[in-house]
């Protein structure tokens, strides 16, 4: 049985705003760099022994109209003054030929730190369970840091968040995504 599996990822964000949702959605893609590709949206399994790479490496990797495979967060709305937030979170273990998670989160009225500590959250309690960690979600962010460097299993967490508040009655998107690169 033939494997595809990534063996790099880059993370990317992006705002767009237009009359159009649809075009301010590209809008936030075009921002983001991956405008050009044909994406398809994956659930959130970080790839055992995939690398992170520099957004800039990455987008240099990235063929027009190629299937491209990610992650993504999306938000939009035309109403004034709203905030819009999209993440995309990830938890990555130490033993690198496990895999990890990533998660993606978007919300209304949070801001970008609370939505990235958010998206990060799920990633890390996803793995943390599949690790067999024991994971309290409503502890402090650097009880479960503690945690993470006790357990010696999950070795980084991150998060790649865009936040904006709609201006007018133009439609605003908001969009992080996790891109994979084969």
């Amino acid at each position: 049985m033939l494997a595809f599996v990534p063996k790099k990822i880059f993370f990317t964000k992006g705002v767009g705003t237009h009359k159009d949702e649809l075009h301010s959605f590209e809008r936030a893609l075009r921002n983001a760099g991956i405008e050009k590709c044909n994406l398809v949206q994956v659930s959130s399994i970080f790839p055992p022994g995939c690398k992170m790479i520099p957004k800039s490496q990455g987008l240099k990797s990235l063929v027009p109209g190629a299937i491209t495979y990610c992650v993504m967060s999306r938000c939009c709305s035309n109403e004034p003054k709203r905030l819009l937030a999209a993440s995309v979170g990830c938890a990555i273990p130490a033993d690198k030929s496990s895999y990890g998670y990533i998660s993606e989160h978007h919300a209304f009225g949070m801001t970008e730190k609370q939505t990235g500590d958010h998206a990060e959250d799920l990633a890390a309690a996803m793995l943390a369970s599949t690790l067999g960690i024991d994971f309290n979600v409503d502890e402090s962010w650097d009880e479960k840091k503690e945690i993470f460097k006790i357990s010696g299993k999950i070795v980084r967490t991150l998060n790649v968040t865009q936040s904006k508040i709609c201006v007018d009655t133009k439609y605003t998107t908001v969009v992080a995504a996790a891109v994979f690169v084969f």
